[in-house]
């Protein structure tokens, strides 16, 4: 049998300021996210995935990279890049922010942080956006600074999250709203903090700016955790896909739209936004779209990695494909994401779905999130 394949380093490969304890922590696996590492597994993807849910992990992830814009005409430019309407965020507020191009194409949907009237970042799921940013400053003549911060995103996810940074930042963390942030300090620096992350277990996000302070805050939470049973973790599979959160690049790319991903309720192209997308993703608006991301409970057990899109049949047609896919203990299914074919995504529409070695598995629509 041959051994795995490993994955060959270099400096475009980027690594974090968090890493010398990710691997100290034992990781078994990496994969490459905005050009840095990200982990994938500690002791199993499931076991991960239980202690997730019971107690409280701490994430490296610090390939979430930030888009930095700052200038008199920041709000123009984060309002051109997205279709949702910006112009009612405060400063201290989290925006899940749908990135589209002038054919209503998914570049990106990062979560945005209003720093201050002049100032935002855009915290980036896996696609380059900073040169996008830059071409539309300089093309016209907007008078912003962009560039991609040293800013490394630490989250702490799960029930018990509250507790811990509590022992860490004091007990006013408990105050912050979901996607709402406060600066809270640690050794006499005032770190963003956000109640986010990439789970639906609860948690926050620690915007750190400081590399020379990661470690020691890597450290302080580590033995604060101890009696809330703390781990390393990272996002995990299994809870993502239950939870219903997508993945960009693997369930939305620039060949969709936010409708046919569910954002509807992020896409204000009823409002006079200056949004460079806005006709065409109101034009899908108004014809409706021919296609819908849904979810799907797939008969039988485990079903292997969802490594190329899957085709869901019915009556021997192709009506969608699997773009994502996950054996939920609690469930006792493999729950996926599908991006169907109109008239197909009806929940509990019976459905057969190809693996890769050719057999089908029975399986039916259902709505999401799953948990």
């Amino acid at each position: 049998m041959m051994a795995p394949a490993t994955l060959s380093q270099s400096r475009r490969t980027r690594r974090t300021p968090f890493s010398p304890r990710v691997e100290a922590a034992g990781v078994k696996s990496y994969t490459v996210y905005n050009h840095m590492l990200l982990a994938t597994v500690f002791e199993s993807v499931e076991a991960d995935y239980t202690h997730l849910k019971q107690h409280v992990q701490i994430w490296d992830v610090g390939c979430e990279r930030q888009v930095s814009i700052q200038g008199p005409d920041a709000a123009r430019l984060v309002q051109l890049m997205t279709v949702r309407d910006i112009g009612g965020m405060i400063e201290g507020q989290c925006f899940y922010a749908p990135l589209v191009d002038t054919d209503g194409g998914m570049i990106n949907d990062p979560v945005g942080l209003k720093l201050a009237d002049d100032h935002y970042w855009l915290s980036l799921a896996d696609s380059d956006v900073l040169l996008w940013a830059r071409g539309l400053a300089t093309g016209l003549g907007l008078d912003v600074a962009t560039h991609e911060p040293d800013v490394w995103p630490l989250a702490i996810q799960g029930p018990k999250s509250d507790d811990l940074m509590a022992q860490v930042f004091g007990e006013s963390v408990r105050d912050i709203r979901f996607f709402r942030f406060e600066r809270l300090s640690f050794n006499n620096h005032p770190f963003v903090i956000a109640r986010s992350g990439w789970s639906k277990q609860g948690g926050f996000e620690i915007y750190v700016d400081r590399e020379d302070l990661a470690l020691e805050l890597w450290d302080a939470l580590w033995e604060a955790g101890q009696p809330f049973e703390i781990r390393p973790g990272c996002p995990n599979h299994i809870e993502r896909i239950e939870g219903g959160l997508l993945s960009y690049g693997n369930d939305m790319t620039r060949a969709h739209n936010p409708l046919e991903c569910g954002l509807d309720r992020y896409c204000h192209v009823d409002r006079p936004i200056e949004a460079l997308g806005r006709d065409a993703v109101a034009k899908v608006m108004a014809e409706g779209t021919r296609r819908l991301v849904r979810g799907l409970k797939i008969d039988g057990g485990p079903v292997p990695p969802t490594t190329d899109e899957w085709s869901v049949q019915v009556n021997g047609k192709h009506v969608g494909g699997v773009t994502s896919s996950a054996y939920s203990p609690d469930l006792a299914s493999t729950v996926a994401f599908a991006m169907m074919d109109k008239g197909f995504w009806d929940v509990g529409l019976a459905v057969k779905v190809v693996l890769p070695d050719g057999t089908m598995r029975d399986g039916s629509v259902s709505d999401l999130p799953f948990i």
